[in-house]
């Protein structure tokens, strides 16, 4: 487990593609009971570790995940990301290039829990909520195109079914249209970083995490330091 961020009230983890956040029907171990854990045992604490869950990652999709250390932080923590003070950017990789290098996605989404997909739907469906993010294109290989991706609205899946909605599904996201998946089960989307005020002391907290150890990874990302070099010459 790699630990990116530490204080009192706030512990940030970059997680591993395929571990879940908090505990479901799979009885997998969550990562919430795994820094629970961790903590118990580096502070040598008796009893149970509190550790609340603010927000969470598809099982599939690796990168930052904050923690709540007390229930000060998960209180305030919560009202942070319900109002979108929390600033979150993600990384994905896509086989096709989207038809603008940057731009606003709007489009209303309705996710279905019998087979655990969200889909396109109509402004006028009760069931249906905005979805708003907007990406660029900051790398590219030949094969592949690097997105940068700020969220504006905190819907299910909502990267993955935007980004396949405009003909730019994630590799490796089989469920969104990708037509093959990736040897580990992963999908090539991550929360590279993270900003917000800290909810006790008041300071900033930035914290972005390392792309995977992967060819791919590496590659777009060296391209995208290239781009940003050229950029600020």
């Amino acid at each position: 487990m790699e630990i990116l961020y530490e204080d009192n009230h706030i512990i940030i983890v970059n997680k591993t593609p395929g571990e879940i956040v908090q505990g479901d029907k799979t009885g997998d171990t969550p990562l919430s009971q795994t820094v629970a854990e961790w903590l118990k045992e580096k502070y040598s604490k008796p009893g149970n570790v509190f550790i609340g869950v603010v927000h969470r990652l598809d099982r599939p999709v690796g990168g930052l995940v904050v923690f709540a250390k007390t229930s000060k932080a998960l209180a305030r923590l919560n009202e942070m990301f319900r109002k979108g003070d929390v600033h979150k950017t993600y990384w994905a990789i896509t086989r096709n290039m989207p038809a603008k290098k940057s731009d606003l996605l709007t489009h209303y989404l309705k996710p279905v829990e019998r087979n655990n997909k969200t889909y396109l739907s109509e402004a006028s469906d009760p069931k249906a909520k905005e979805a708003r993010l907007r990406y660029s294109v900051v790398a590219s290989t030949e094969r592949y195109h690097l997105l940068e991706i700020t969220l504006l609205t905190g819907r299910k899946h909502q990267i993955r079914a935007q980004l396949s909605a405009i003909g730019c599904p994630i590799k490796g996201d089989l469920k969104y249209g990708d037509k093959r998946s990736n040897p580990d089960g992963s999908i090539s989307l991550m929360a590279r970083k993270i900003s917000f005020v800290h909810p006790v002391s008041g300071n900033l907290v930035e914290v972005s995490a390392p792309v995977p150890d992967d060819t791919l990874w590496k590659a777009l990302e060296n391209d995208y330091t290239q781009n940003q070099l050229s950029v600020n010459e």
